[in-house]
């Protein structure tokens, strides 16, 4: 296994405890995760919300940012699947050939799981570490909230990097 990894968390904002819970967790059991994902301070969150910063802006550093990373993790949580910004990061994800796992938070159900995690997933778990670890070094599997075996809605990516 290695002791680091360089990734993406796609993430709602809503969600932001959620990311740092996740490397938190990781890093407890020596797994060292580098995220270069947006976490939007509050200012920045209120120029957002006010259209302040021009999308075209957003997207050239939310694919700057995904470009050195080997995967995207994308937090499932409530209304993930709504978020637009975090459909378009699964998008690009698959358009730069990335591994991309989602990780089920607390509290979140199939039915928050992003149509584009579905169709492009290379794996889908429950927030257990071991199996996050796993999925991230190359396991293609799918497991419901609560971590029981599931099949995948598509065939998986072999991609690996």
């Amino acid at each position: 296994m290695a002791s680091r990894r360089h990734v993406f968390i796609s993430h709602h904002h809503a969600d932001d405890q959620a990311v740092t819970n996740l490397t938190n967790m990781l890093s407890r059991k020596g797994y060292e995760i580098r995220n270069s994902s947006i976490r939007a301070k509050p200012e920045n969150r209120e120029r957002l919300k006010k259209g302040l910063v021009a999308v075209d802006t957003i997207k050239r550093l939310l694919r700057m940012k995904m470009s050195w990373a080997s995967t995207a993790i994308v937090v499932i949580g409530k209304n993930t699947s709504s978020r637009p910004w975090v459909d378009w990061e699964i998008n690009q994800a698959k358009r730069q050939g990335k591994r991309i796992i989602g990780v089920y938070e607390r509290g979140g159900t199939e039915n928050d799981t992003p149509v584009a995690l579905e169709k492009y997933g290379s794996a889908i778990v429950n927030w257990n570490a071991e199996s996050i670890i796993s999925a991230v070094e190359g396991e293609n599997t799918f497991q419901t909230p609560e971590g029981n075996d599931r099949q995948p809605v598509h065939s998986a990516s072999t991609s690996k990097c």
